[in-house]
């Protein structure tokens, strides 16, 4: 049996996971995911009960029951690189003894979705829509790192993306993964369903021109044009595909949903977006 070693796993003095500052007692099997710590209370006010309030850098987590089911909200941060991190710990948290540091022998199965707020490339998804991550695709080539993840990849999508968009030899291998079915009709059965896109950065890589020029101005006029087996590419975000991609290889269920707040088709933005993305939170807590 494989003892993970500190340098592996790193575990604090209480015992505790070293980023999350989580015990595996204070992680509900379901958990909602949101970028924003200060989004974190936003979703707990809807529980009935709190057990648990802490925070450990952006990591800031909340366990409670809302009607009856136990669940965690918690915050991830910007980016698939955070990703990595909490999809780890909180696998760990699930499925390691952290004691013994060696995986349990029955594994724990959790329930994620990740709630978000996105820009978004169509003109079927304005302002205002909910967006469900049906594939996402990442940019940043985290999939890669690990065994299994090729086999992962939807190399046809891929392999028609990278033709379709010229995509730039010089830039990651974009990789894409499809969310758990059978979650993304439980949760998105009326939302618009598509490709969802994980930009590696805010600005340059979702075609955004600031003061630096971009070295493809041309991309998101390819993307709004790509289309694959019926779906097209709907929003940006950063973070669904590390999310899907690492689920599916851990063995976890999990989703994004995104609240469209840019249109990029359109060019207009809504940053009073409160109201909307309330409403994001309640349908993901009934459903989940």
């Amino acid at each position: 049996m494989r003892i993970i070693p500190p340098d592996q796993l790193p575990i604090n003095e209480d015992g505790s996971i070293f980023h999350l500052h989580l015990l595996p007692e204070q992680l509900a099997d379901r958990v909602i995911l949101m970028g924003d710590p200060a989004r974190v209370p936003v979703v707990a006010a809807y529980f009935d009960s709190i057990e648990f309030d802490g925070q450990s850098r952006e990591f800031r987590t909340i366990t409670g029951t809302y009607k009856g089911k136990r669940m965690t909200a918690l915050s991830h941060g910007i980016g698939c690189d955070n990703l990595d991190i909490v999809m780890t710990e909180l696998d760990a948290l699930a499925n390691i003894d952290l004691k013994t540091r060696t995986v349990k022998k029955e594994f724990r199965p959790l329930t994620m979705v990740r709630i978000g707020t996105s820009g978004g490339l169509q003109p079927f998804a304005p302002v205002g829509s909910y967006v469900v991550s049906t594939v996402s695709m990442g940019m940043d080539g985290l999939l890669f790192f690990y065994e299994g993840g090729e086999a992962l990849n939807d190399s046809g999508l891929a392999g028609e993306f990278i033709r379709h968009t010229r995509w730039n030899k010089s830039l990651a291998k974009p990789y894409f993964v499809h969310a758990d079915p059978a979650l993304a009709e439980q949760v998105g059965f009326d939302m618009v369903n598509g490709i969802t896109l994980s930009a590696s950065g805010f600005y340059g890589p979702q075609g955004r021109h600031v003061r630096l020029g971009l070295s493809r101005p041309e991309q998101n006029a390819r993307l709004e044009s790509f289309a694959y087996a019926g779906l097209k590419i709907c929003n940006y975000e950063m973070e669904s595909a590390a999310l899907a991609g690492l689920a599916r290889l851990m063995g976890h269920k999990a989703l994004t949903v995104c609240l469209i707040i840019a249109g990029r088709y359109s060019g207009d933005m809504n940053t009073n977006y409160k109201g909307s993305f309330d409403g994001l939170i309640t349908k993901v807590l009934e459903r989940i």
